[in-house]
Parts: C-alpha cells; sequence; structure tokens
C-alpha cells in the first residue's frame, strides 16, 4: 500500500510508549502541534476499546485501549496519534509529543506473573485471564503406570516476522463511505470489526487487501488499522500508515510464548497410559486470541498416540510484553513439541529407540474415525506409514552407525537423529468459505473466493480446480479475491483452510456452471439437456456419443451474450465441511554439534508431510519449504526476549535471528498422499504441517547429539551458547 497514491495524503506516526508499565500523568501536545503537525490523543477521540473475541469469555477490564490513556501496558503500546503532510514531517513530530509518565513496576515472565506480585490491572486483582482446569481431575492418574518420565518445554515466544511489514491505507468519501487498503489475510472479516468499532454500517465499509507480503497469522486488523480508518473520517483527508521494521517487532502480535509442564505414564514395554499437562500460555499485555491457543494445545496433545487418559491445567496470565496471538502453527506446535520431547525421555528411560517407543504407541489405520482422551475427531492417518517413510528415505540404521562411530572414537564434531510424528488439526472450527464461477463473454472463466493468499499459490491452486472442471486451458481462469466490493463474502485465509473449503466451494460452483452450461448449449443445439456432455479436453458441449455438431464455452457465451442471458453462466457457493481434517507426517532430522563450541550445523531435514490429495505438487512443495523453515527457525535460532524492566532485547533483525538460505539444508522432501474422506476433493491443509513436524524434530536431534554428555535437555533456541552451557553444566 506504500505506492497507493492518493490527493492530499496524510502521514500517520504512532507516538509509543517506551516503557513497559507506567501511569501517564499528562500528554504535551503544544511542541508536536507547533509544526503544523495534528496531534491526536486519547481525550481527542471518542474510541473506547478494542474487544477479546466473545467466545473466550475474557473480563473486559482487561481489553486494550485504541489508545492508552491512563496507563500503558508494553513498550509500543499507542498514546498519541501524529499526522503531517509527509512521512518525514510526521516522524519529526512525533518525537516532539512529550508524555508524563509515572514508571510502575514491570513483570515479563509467565510464571512470576501467574503469582500475582505485580499486577497488570490492579482493579481486576490477577493477572490470570483465562483458566480451565481439568473437569473431573483423577489424583491416581499416574500411580498405577511403571514408568513415569516428566519435564518442561518452553515454546518461546517468536515474531510472525513477514517478508513485508503493515501498512494501512483509509479514505472516507463524499458518499460517507470508507474504503480501507489493508495488509490482512480476513478482509470480510476486518470490515465487519471495523463496522463495529466505528459505529458503521457495513454498505458504508469497503475492504481491499492487495498482494500481501506473507501474514503467518498475524495480519488481520488491529488497533492501528481503526485508528487509520477513524482519522480518515475525523479529518476528511486520505491517512496512510507504514510499519517499520522496528515497530513491527514490537507492536504486531507475538506467537507461541508458552510453558508446558507434562508428565507421562507407561508400562515397562513402552506403552503410553496417561498425560498429564499443566500449560501456561502468555497472553502479553492485553489478552486476545494469545490466550485461546492454549485450548488448540490441549486439544492436539494426543499427537499421533493411542493415549487412554489426558488431562490438561490450562491458564493465560498477563504480562508487561506484547500481546500474543496467532503465528503460524497457532497452539498446534506447541503440543507436538512437548509430546515429541516426552516420548524420546520415554525412549531414554526405557533404553529403547526412539522409532520403536514411537510405533508402539500409534493409532492404528483401522481405527479412524477416532476420538482422542482429549476430544479431537480425527478423520483418516497413517502415522507407522509416515514415520516409516521417513525413516527410509534418511537411511536412519546407517545415520545411527555413523553417530555409533564418533561416539566410540570421542569425536569433537557429534551427530544427533531427530524424530517427530505429528498430527495437526486444520479449519479447526470447520468454518465456510464463498466460491464463485462466472463465465465471461469470451468464454473464460472468473472464480471469486473469499479465500485470500499471502503467497500461498491460491490463484494457481483455484484456477486448476476450476480449469479442470470446466475443460478450459488454466490461462483461461482468472482468479479473484481480497476486495469486499467485489467478493461478497468470506472467512479469509488462517488455520490451513484455504483449498479444503475455499478450493472445494470454486470446485462445487464450476460442477454448476457445467451443468447450467449443459442445458443452455442443448437448447442451442436443440437437443435433450439429459443428453449433453462436456469434452474436457476439447472445452466442448455435445450429445453423448456424437461428438458434432458441439458447441465450445466462447461460442455459447457469446450466443447466449446476444441474448442478454450471459448471466445464467454463473454460480455461487458457500461450502462448510463437517468437521475439521488431521494432516500428519514425520520428520527427521540429522545435525552436527561441535561439543567445543557449541555450534550446531543441521546437516539434513527429511519430512514427510500428508495433506491428502495434492492438487498442484509445486505449490505444495513450496509450502511444506516454508512450513519446515519456520520449523527450524524456532528450533535454532528464533527468540524474542525482554530484561526484567520490559525492554525488548531483540526488536530488529540486527539482533533477532532469522536463518538465511545459507544456514540451511536442502529440504528432503517426500510425497505421501492419504485423502480425507470431509471434503470432495480429499485435501487438507498443509500451510503449517512444515512448522509443526520440524522444531521437535531438530530439538530432539540437538539433544541426542549430546546424550552421552549426561544432556537430558535444552531449551531452545538450540545451538550455539545455550548448548555449549549445557554441556559444561553436564560436565560438571
Amino acid at each position: 500500500m506504500d505506492d497507493l497514491r492518493l490527493p492530499g495524503v496524510l502521514h500517520l506516526t504512532f507516538v509509543r510508549s517506551y516503557l513497559a508499565h507506567a501511569r501517564i500523568n499528562g500528554i504535551d501536545k503544544a511542541p508536536a502541534e507547533a509544526t503544523g503537525a495534528q496531534v491526536f490523543t486519547a481525550a481527542d477521540t471518542d474510541l473506547t476499546v478494542n474487544p477479546a473475541p466473545p467466545m473466550l469469555g475474557l473480563d473486559p477490564r482487561m481489553f486494550r485501549p485504541l489508545l492508552a490513556s491512563q496507563t500503558v501496558r508494553f513498550v509500543g503500546d499507542i498514546v498519541a496519534i501524529v499526522l503531517a503532510d509527509t512521512r518525514e514531517a510526521s516522524v519529526d513530530a512525533a518525537e516532539l509529543v512529550e508524555v508524563d509518565y509515572e514508571p510502575l513496576p514491570a513483570v515479563t515472565d509467565p510464571l512470576e506473573a501467574a503469582k500475582d506480585e505485580v499486577l497488570l490491572f490492579g482493579e481486576v486483582g490477577t493477572n490470570i485471564c483465562l483458566h480451565r482446569p481439568p473437569e473431573d481431575p483423577d489424583p491416581d492418574l499416574l500411580t498405577s503406570s511403571e514408568v513415569r518420565v516428566k519435564g518442561r518445554v518452553i515454546s518461546q515466544r517468536i515474531s510472525a516476522c513477514p517478508i513485508e511489514p503493515r501498512a494501512t491505507v483509509a479514505q472516507f468519501g463524499e458518499d460517507e463511505r470508507l474504503t480501507l487498503w489493508i495488509s490482512s489475510q480476513t478482509p470480510h472479516q476486518d470490515k465487519m470489526v471495523l463496522g463495529m468499532l466505528l459505529g458503521l454500517d457495513e454498505q458504508h465499509i469497503r475492504v481491499v487487501a492487495p498482494d500481501v507480503g506473507g501474514g503467518f497469522g498475524a495480519k488481520g486488523v488491529a488497533v492501528e488499522d481503526v485508528l487509520v480508518g477513524w482519522l480518515a473520517r475525523a479529518t476528511g483527508r486520505p491517512v496512510r500508515w507504514t510499519e517499520t521494521r522496528s515497530e513491527n517487532m514490537v507492536a504486531m502480535h507475538h506467537g507461541r510464548a508458552m510453558v508446558l509442564e507434562f508428565e507421562l505414564g507407561a508400562t515397562r514395554e513402552g506403552v503410553i497410559e496417561a498425560l498429564k499437562l499443566d500449560i501456561l500460555a502468555d497472553a502479553g499485555g492485553y489478552p486476545g486470541l494469545g490466550a485461546f491457543l492454549p485450548n488448540l494445545t490441549a486439544l492436539m496433545s494426543s499427537g499421533v498416540y493411542r493415549i487412554p487418559k489426558i488431562e490438561a491445567d490450562i491458564r493465560a496470565v498477563v504480562t508487561n510484553t506484547t500481546p500474543t496471538g496467532p503465528v503460524r502453527g497457532a497452539g498446534r506446535p506447541e503440543a507436538t513439541q512437548t509430546l515429541e520431547r516426552a516420548m524420546d525421555l520415554l525412549a531414554a528411560q526405557l533404553s529403547l529407540d526412539p522409532a520403536e517407543v514411537r510405533q508402539r504407541n500409534f493409532i492404528p489405520n483401522d481405527a479412524f474415525p477416532y476420538t482422542t482422551a482429549s476430544g479431537a475427531l480425527y478423520d483418516i492417518g497413517d502415522y507407522g506409514g509416515a514415520l516409516k517413510l521417513a525413516l527410509e528415505s534418511a537411511g536412519y540404521e546407517d545415520v545411527r552407525r555413523e553417530q555409533a562411530s564418533r561416539r566410540q572414537n570421542g569425536a569433537a564434531q557429534q551427530l544427533g537423529i531427530g524424530l517427530s510424528v505429528y498430527v495437526e488439526v486444520t479449519n479447526g472450527i470447520s468454518e465456510q468459505e464463498f466460491g464463485a464461477v462466472e463465465i465471461t463473454p469470451a468464454g473464460e472463466a472468473i472464480v471469486r473466493t473469499g479465500s485470500l493468499s499471502q503467497g500461498q499459490g491460491h490463484e494457481t491452486t483455484f484456477a486448476q480446480i476450476v480449469a479442470e472442471r470446466l475443460g478450459l486451458p488454466i490461462e483461461k481462469v482468472t482468479v479473484t479475491r481480497g476486495d469486499t466490493d467485489v467478493v461478497p463474502r468470506g472467512t479469509g485465509t488462517y488455520g490451513s483452510k484455504s483449498t479444503q473449503i475455499g478450493g472445494v466451494a470454486a470446485g462445487q460452483a464450476s460442477e454448476e456452471v457445467v451443468e447450467k452450461g449443459k442445458r443452455l448449449a442443448a437448447g442451442e443445439l436443440e437437443a435433450n439437456p439429459e443428453d449433453m456432455v462436456l469434452n474436457l479436453e476439447e472445452g466442448h458441449f455435445h450429445v453423448a456419443g456424437a461428438p458434432q455438431p458441439a458447441i465450445s464455452w466462447s461460442e455459447l457465451a457469446n450466443r447466449l451474450e446476444t441474448q442478454e442471458r450471459l448471466n445464467e453462466l454463473s454460480a455461487e457457493v458457500d461450502f462448510q465441511a463437517s468437521q475439521p481434517t488431521f494432516p500428519f507426517g514425520a520428520h527427521v532430522a540429522v545435525v552436527e554439534v561441535d561439543t567445543e563450541t557449541g555450534a550446531v550445523d543441521l546437516k539434513r531435514m527429511v519430512a514427510v508431510d500428508d495433506a491428502g490429495r495434492i492438487i498442484n505438487p509445486l505449490v505444495a512443495e513450496g509450502q511444506v519449504h516454508g512450513g519446515v523453515v519456520a520449523g527450524i527457525a524456532q528450533a535454532l535460532y528464533e527468540e524474542l526476549t525482554y530484561d526484567e524492566d520490559g525492554n525488548p532485547q531483540n526488536a530488529s533483525l540486527v539482533t533477532y535471528g532469522i536463518p538465511a538460505a545459507t544456514e540451511l539444508p536442502r529440504i528432503e522432501v517426500v510425497g505421501m498422499e492419504t485423502p480425507t474422506p470431509i471434503n470432495p476433493l480429499g485435501v487438507k491443509g498443509i500451510g503449517e504441517s512444515g512448522t509443526i513436524g520440524a522444531t521437535p524434530a531438530v530439538h530432539n536431534a540437538v539433544i541426542d547429539a549430546l546424550s552421552p554428555y549426561g544432556v537430558r535437555h535444552i531449551d531452545m533456541p538450540v545451538n550455539g551458547e545455550t548448548v555449549w552451557r549445557a554441556i559444561q553444566n553436564a560436565g560438571r
């Protein structure tokens, strides 16, 4: 949106708190206004709060003010807004806004926050914003188990870090209609939220999401976008805001940030009997979807294993840090990270190979559909097949022999092998999606979809689905998305649900258009509609068994346009699946650890990711690559940290570790397809699968390399100093 040119546009800069927790005693706008800039504080607006989703049942006193007026609760909280005719003038004026802060004690560790010694919301009386204890806890859950292993996994705070930070432009027209151009994954939901918070009817809002440079769950209407829209209406001029990278690192919601305590009970043969989980989620300064995500973690806590009894205690707390929310995987990676660490600990306790202990506990193929003890209804799976394929592709036995040789020789460079077998949930709340297909006067097709691509390739995949059904070349199909004036409704893209609902909707709309085409072609050819067929290779309609006479899409469209009936060659569908789907897979990571320096070199990454039927193998492989790299990054490189006063320690790409291609091996993608019965295409989600499988495989691999030294666990990211310290501590 930064290149969207609108006459008379005002440039916006947010004045953000540099303190993590403070009382606002006053704001002096005069120095900034003396430069000719316009300055707005909470007192200058009629805006209130950004409410959390009602499903969370959060205390309304914890809702985030759209503009902080009395208290700031994280570095990055917005206290004022500056508008000027140029970006430079806006930035300069913002530096002149003087805020009188009274510092307050800060708490950034969720474990400390749960003690309620430093409160973010004194009137609420606690930092715990959500608590869901087990419904009927069993005090003897694990007492009968012959073997018990326990531990803690910290799924550290990470940034979504899209290649393009956020950018928003708003214009309030003479027709009193607000148009918002936004870098978002969910334009139709954004439209609803804007209407609610700005008091505008639906017909008075248009949201446009052009090409978006990455989202990863973090892009949707936020407080900044609401403020841009409000200011466009208040000033009567277009307003634009483009986020800097450092601003993005403290202002866009963060991901993960969970502490998970686990205890696993099993027989001496390694058969799992029960799992106990204590999940503590860090919601940041204001609770939102980040407080909900541990529910997904608990839902997926059974993983790929038949675990008869599971108890999960869920808590979310507020801390003086950036609020958290969905980032690629959104609650599901944390479940797999925890369970796969537990499986390795169980294998070590029993002196079993990590692959063997997994194979003894898989949910068998003939058990599907299968309901887990945590309440998830799995559609279909072949977990043993996925692991077998991954092990064979990695040459597992050969790598183990090489590892044994290095251990025997006392090599400084030790090999580690990590396994991860996972299942995840996609389209988790069984949402619906809109799809429409219409034939143009030239006999080509236009697809309108409520799904929105941020690089996933919807334009290719959806066009392919439609082209196959219409018998048209793929280049004759145009996919349109992202404009609420063009696409009437939709849910957007998140939760790896696009093809399984958006693609299905487009496919069903295509099939309806074909049926209408048969009827209309029969009228043109004076034939019985029941006898008409569509030759998919030629794109012609003709009577079954008689290829001639025939009529093509372009010929039919031309005749119908002459008759002003072309609109009959169109269809709209809203598809809703009966339940979620559950993609699965197995990953193998091989690392080399320098035991003298702690440096970790990822040598191989083998990924088997089963997303059901694959529509476009190249697009799917790209999604696997992106997901796997994100998973590797959390295991080895990424972490957002704060000091004890709440100051961000790595709010730029200078200090935040994002791996480049030079840090990564070739991703060995191994295909596997187990079509789901939940939708006509047999497809499941794939955008987040690699992220979920890769992290624990790499994490386990590093710890495996160091197991001869007595290392049983290292918190992520496992590279460099953390690994070196673990070796030193184990030696002592």
